[in-house]
């Protein structure tokens, strides 16, 4: 049974269509985008719209921009000998936020998983390798701990490693807070072959 009209039910289904909105949560958003002003509601539809129509890839590292090379590439403050490789643009950001890693990037745009029929060719590997033929000292591998990361992580490495290109991966292990009794065997040998003299 329909509760709403055919334009709120058309904007309930179409913000459930976003990754993570269930439901009740569109049900919430919808009535707050109907009860703000005209206004505001108008710079959201066209901060989407705009954003849509112009961000594109980086010619460079292929993180999410609005210009021909995004910032961190165009920085020439940034080291652009040391690449690290991570499986999306909010990867990315994550890194940044720890104001700490100095080189450049490299985004796959997803990772290698057989099961969902996700192959080398269907992320960003060709454009690496690409890259690499440039003057790289390291490449700093930096996919998810996940069956998938982890596969990508071992191809990555054997596709560099004949070329004499240092190849790192991020260590993996405890996190900041957590107690060891509720972490799995795994994550605590990562942390355990990952650790460094204090």
């Amino acid at each position: 049974m329909e509760y709403y009209s055919t334009h709120i039910n058309k904007l309930i289904e179409q913000l459930s269509r976003l990754p993570g909105i269930g439901a009740k949560s569109a049900q919430r958003l919808a009535f707050h985008i109907i009860n703000m002003p005209q206004e505001q509601v108008e710079q959201l539809a066209g901060a989407m719209t705009g954003a849509r129509s112009n961000v594109r890839y980086c010619k460079e590292c292929f993180t999410l921009t609005d210009q021909d090379v995004c910032p961190i590439c165009a920085n020439p403050k940034r080291n652009h000998k040391q690449i690290m490789v991570v499986e999306n643009t909010r990867d990315l950001a994550a890194y940044e936020k720890t104001g700490k890693y100095e080189g450049v990037y490299h985004v796959l745009h997803g990772a290698i998983s057989p099961m969902l029929g996700i192959g080398p060719n269907d992320i960003k590997l060709k454009e690496l390798m690409h890259r690499l033929q440039e003057d790289v000292d390291e490449v700093i591998i930096a996919t998810n701990s996940s069956l998938e990361g982890e596969t990508t992580a071992m191809y990555i490495s054997k596709l560099i490693k004949p070329t004499g290109i240092k190849v790192s991966r991020i260590a993996s292990g405890v996190p900041v807070g957590g107690d060891l009794e509720y972490i799995d065997e795994v994550t605590l040998l990562r942390a355990l072959e990952g650790r460094v003299e204090l």
